[in-house]
């Protein structure tokens, strides 16, 4: 038998959330819709679509509560910073009572799409499929620790065949403020402005796709974070107790020296062979999560520093 005093816990949280949503949604009549919405991302439909969402939270009125749901996201106009503000404020809370943040991490999501008409709908890779293919991608920022994460920031990426169509920006609606960034600029941006609303600091974590661009990685260092990336193998690195000479000085004469000076005994290597050149001792295998069902549990082996 389900436990009735827990379902209604359950329920008088969910209504608690939302009403702390509809405070910052900036107009009465969108708080039906909103709850309606909400729930509808909990129930047991196949498609997380307003059609399917329809049919279960009214079943009977479906067709005016599609209609309902259709304008409500496809003409809302609240403020995005100050929704995740709001969820930060009633989420994050409940997250630190289990332990202090521990990680940024900053990662992009995939949505398969069959059209062209989404906004910043393009051929590109999709995390989903495993592969390239039509879809939209988000560049998201999450707080974690070892109990949960939390996204606090969260951006549709435009390829620049979409920013560079005033036409069809304009169709889709988007503002005229929003100009083309690649998706590193725009996880500088959230990483930027979570520094900016202290927000509890955590090492930031990225995959290859983000952590092997140099310039983010020097500008996460200047805003005094630390990071765990991932990079490729043929990234160039200086071994430990070497560096750049530093530049030689000009006279005005000539052609300047170059910033960096180097001669055949003192270059940067790939971390492949840097890596591979260390000792044993310098290496240890961790053990990250449990396994499901008959899996061993997931294990990496990198340098022990790391």
């Amino acid at each position: 038998m389900a436990d009735r005093g827990g379902l209604g816990r359950s329920g008088s949280r969910f209504s608690a959330y939302v009403e702390g949503l509809i405070s910052v949604i900036g107009h009465a009549d969108r708080a039906r819709p909103l709850r309606d919405y909400c729930l509808g991302l909990l129930m047991p439909c196949e498609r997380k679509s307003v059609e399917p969402m329809a049919a279960v939270t009214a079943p009977e009125r479906t067709a005016a509560q599609h209609q309902s749901l259709l304008h409500f996201v496809g003409e809302g106009r609240w403020s995005d910073e100050k929704v995740l503000a709001k969820v930060q404020e009633m989420v994050l809370p409940s997250i630190e009572r289990h332990g202090a943040i521990e990680a940024w991490i900053i990662d992009d999501t995939g949505f398969p799409k069959k059209g062209t008409h989404s906004v910043g709908v393009a051929r590109q890779y999709c995390g989903q499929l495993g592969k390239e293919d039509n879809c939209q991608v988000a560049v998201s920022l999450s707080l974690a620790n070892a109990h949960a994460s939390l996204p606090v920031a969260f951006r549709l990426y435009l390829p620049q065949d979409w920013t560079k169509d005033g036409d069809r920006l304009r169709k889709a609606g988007v503002p005229e403020e929003v100009d083309f960034k690649t998706k590193h600029e725009i996880a500088l941006d959230q990483i930027r402005h979570a520094c900016a609303t202290s927000l509890p600091r955590g090492v930031v974590l990225m995959d290859a796709g983000y952590g092997n661009n140099s310039d983010l990685r020097a500008a996460i260092t200047a805003l005094e974070l630390s990071y765990a990336v991932g990079i490729l193998s043929n990234t160039t690195v200086w071994a430990p107790g070497s560096g750049p000479l530093p530049a030689k000085a000009w006279s005005g004469r000539g052609r300047p020296p170059k910033l960096l000076q180097r001669d055949s005994g003192h270059k940067p290597l790939s971390v492949k062979a840097l890596a591979l050149g260390l000792p044993k001792s310098a290496w240890r295998t961790v053990t990250w999560r449990e396994g499901t069902a008959d899996l061993p549990p997931k294990k990496w082996t990198g340098l022990g520093g790391f």
